[in-house]
């Protein structure tokens, strides 16, 4: 089959795109977006020695997807001593954390730009026996190159927002041509797994497995910190904005205002979702005369401070532990909402925004058990937030926890797959 001529042109551009990928590069190095110490991984320079034996590549965008998989990977490891796994992301946050997570035998990249090539010199030097993408970034020249080497490659967790359906049925045959290349496409859901189908054909190598996110534990805290900060709060009614993005932060800020006004002693725990934002949000806060801590300048969570300024790493669980009530942010614009299992899982109930399409079928799971609640102006969002902080919290977490507590098995099914797909190792 041709390929279709977008898809025909980016691989031809992906020939000759280095200098784009560096100048790109240079403004993100300025912003903080790119680590200058591993810039060589995006084109797939110097690399660290590839380990012996079978080796299976994740690509994660990010630290959501990259978190769903650590204990995929644990138990994949643990199926045979000569398997290794190496992860590729996109972000420095996503590093930082797998810097921490990876169990041995495990190591992380940045995923080298999709040109020829780095995405070449990449393969050449990893041989990955199995390449897995998770849930919905996928890269053209690298899936071409993949193919070209006869790596075996599947889409796992893969999920499609209802915008991103719409734009997959505009362009069905550059999809078909990216998407016929992978041998097994594990979904979350049967909507996405039918719209597959259509592209592909009622034959394509589609199964549902459920969301491997709802199967993540949720994250150890330091438990002499957790109750350090549960004596400095008291009594006092506590609720987190959870992963707010830039937009967000100015509505949920007006609602605790509100809050305060039938709750005078209310305590708003602020966690952007990019945490270098944290001083920036801190100094615009005082300037409208608002009582901030900061908790990357160690500032004291004493009683008389309004909002609390969480802009650390990996440490969503400490105040999910802290908050009888969490908004989950990226909701109130079209961003398409963060992770909800993580606060159900530790009993915060669940605000949340009119925009939840990364996790549509979970919030329809959560709406029918009335286990969460959808508000979108500082108004509703305090009300709400005034009734649940004053007795209705605990009631709606239990609803949300009972709700997402039927798993789908979607780890041991991953597991399974994965392994179908291995070649057996060599004998000594």
């Amino acid at each position: 089959m041709s390929l279709p001529p977008v898809l025909v042109a980016y691989l031809g551009f992906s020939r000759i795109a280095d200098p784009v990928y560096r100048a790109l590069h240079r403004r993100r190095l300025k912003s903080g977006k790119e680590d200058p110490a591993r810039l060589g991984e995006r084109y797939a320079q110097s690399p660290p020695a590839r380990p012996p034996g079978r080796l299976v590549w994740f690509h994660a965008a990010s630290v959501g997807e990259s978190r769903s998989i650590l204990e995929l990977i644990r138990q994949l490891l643990a199926q045979s001593d000569d398997l290794q796994v190496l992860v590729t992301t996109n972000t420095r946050t996503s590093a930082q954390m797998l810097a921490q997570e990876l169990p041995s035998r495990a190591l992380h990249q940045y995923a080298p730009i999709d040109t020829t090539a780095a995405a070449r010199a990449f393969l050449s030097h990893w041989q990955p026996d199995v390449a897995i993408w998770v849930e919905s970034e996928l890269w053209p020249r690298m899936l071409r190159e993949c193919r070209a080497q006869q790596v075996p490659m599947m889409l796992l967790s893969a999920r499609i927002s209802t915008k991103t359906a719409r734009l997959w049925r505009r362009w069905p045959r550059t999809l078909s041509a990216m998407l016929q290349d992978f041998d097994q496409i594990l979904t979350q859901t049967e909507d996405t797994a039918q719209l597959i189908r259509d592209i592909l054909g009622p034959d394509a190598p589609v199964a549902v497995i459920g969301a491997l996110k709802q199967e993540v534990p949720p994250p150890e805290v330091n438990a002499a910190l957790l109750r350090a900060l549960q004596d400095a709060i008291g009594a006092r009614p506590t609720w987190a904005a959870a992963s707010t993005h830039e937009g967000e932060e100015d509505v949920l800020t007006k609602a605790h205002a509100l809050l305060q006004t039938a709750l005078p002693d209310a305590l708003m725990i602020l966690v952007p979702r990019h945490p270098e934002r944290g001083p920036a949000l801190a100094a615009a806060l005082r300037a409208e005369g608002r009582t901030v801590a900061l908790r990357s300048d160690d500032d004291a969570l004493s009683p008389e401070i309004e909002i609390y300024i969480a802009d650390t790493l990996g440490e969503l669980g400490l105040w999910y532990r802290l908050a009888p009530v969490s908004f989950v942010a990226g909701s109130l614009l079209p961003i398409g909402g963060h992770n909800p299992f993580e606060p159900a899982l530790l009993n915060s109930a669940i605000l949340h925004g009119p925009h939840v399409y990364n996790f549509k079928d979970v919030y329809r799971t959560l709406g029918a058990a009335n286990g969460c609640q959808m508000r979108d102006t500082p108004e509703h969002i305090a009300a709400a937030l005034s009734a649940l902080l004053t007795g209705e919290a605990p009631a709606m977490a239990a609803r949300a926890k009972a709700a997402l507590a039927q798993g789908s098995n979607a780890t041991a099914k991953s597991l399974s797959a994965i392994l179908r797909m291995l070649k057996p190792s060599s004998p000594p």
